[in-house]
């Protein structure tokens, strides 16, 4: 099965997952959380500042399993790998909260959080509001939103992104290709995150992120994403002057993720 059928998969299953949350807890409900939430970490500054500096800025990403690999780490404490990742000297932290295909929790974005002082993203297939507010009520600094989910309407991407910085949120656009790029750059922001893995074939090359560089304005911070497992691929990133990275199952699938990311980034 293409990654393509999965994404429409998740991202149908998603509508019926919010309009269930939707029955449990109403939008209002979840504002008034919101308001309540411990102030946001500024995620996109954490990045900022890390690159400013000539370091590497690494969103460090807590997922316990994928479609494509299935489990990846079977001894999953989100709160120690948390406290692993901050001393191995992430800037951010990424957490993956799809239930259904992802084997992710909202508990585990905040047991994560809580446990350290990095600024968190909530890695998960937002498509309406109701999310968005979601992601501050328990405790997010960040959203990712992803181009490929609003094809056939941007315009409802550059509103979530207006709603998510309403609520203080900071927002990573992920593209894949150079028409969502185009959508992305629309959206007021930061922070462009490129995904190295294609769509159709799974297939992973960072080529993607070098083809699409010279179009992206130098006020905005590139993370790629995906396919980063060497320190030579770090290097190479570095060489086209990316310097923000989004990491995950390689660091996952070492014994101390933490030692993991300070080998492979030189932190």
């Amino acid at each position: 099965m293409s990654k393509a059928t999965i994404l429409l998969r998740i991202l149908q299953r998603k509508r019926e997952e919010v309009a269930e949350r939707g029955r449990v807890r109403s939008l209002a409900e979840l504002r008034a959380l919101a308001r309540d939430a411990s102030p946001v970490r500024g995620f996109a500054d954490a990045l900022a500042m890390r690159v400013a500096a000539g370091r590497n800025a690494v969103i460090a990403e807590i997922k316990k399993a994928s479609p494509s690999k299935g489990l990846i780490r079977a001894d999953f404490d989100p709160p120690a790998l948390a406290r692993s990742y901050e001393r191995g000297g992430a800037a951010c932290l990424s957490v993956l909260t799809d239930v259904d295909f992802f084997q992710g929790a909202d508990a585990y974005l905040q047991a994560a959080r809580a446990a350290v002082a990095l600024p968190v993203l909530r890695k998960d297939f937002t498509v309406d509001a109701y999310q968005v507010v979601e992601a501050r009520a328990l405790g997010a600094d960040c959203i990712l939103l992803i181009a490929a989910a609003f094809t056939e309407a941007p315009s409802q991407m550059a509103d979530l992104a207006a709603l998510a910085t309403e609520l203080g949120l900071d927002v990573l656009v992920e593209v894949h290709d150079a028409a969502e790029l185009e959508m992305a750059l629309a959206v007021p922001g930061r922070l462009i995150g490129i995904n190295n893995r294609d769509l159709h074939s799974f297939e992973v090359s960072l080529d993607t992120t070098y083809a699409l560089l010279d179009r992206i304005p130098a006020d905005h911070i590139v993370v790629t994403e995906s396919g980063i497992g060497t320190a030579e691929d770090v290097a190479a990133m570095r060489a086209h002057g990316v310097h923000a990275f989004l990491v995950g199952e390689s660091l996952m699938r070492a014994p101390d993720p933490g030692e993991r990311l300070r080998e492979l980034f030189g932190l």
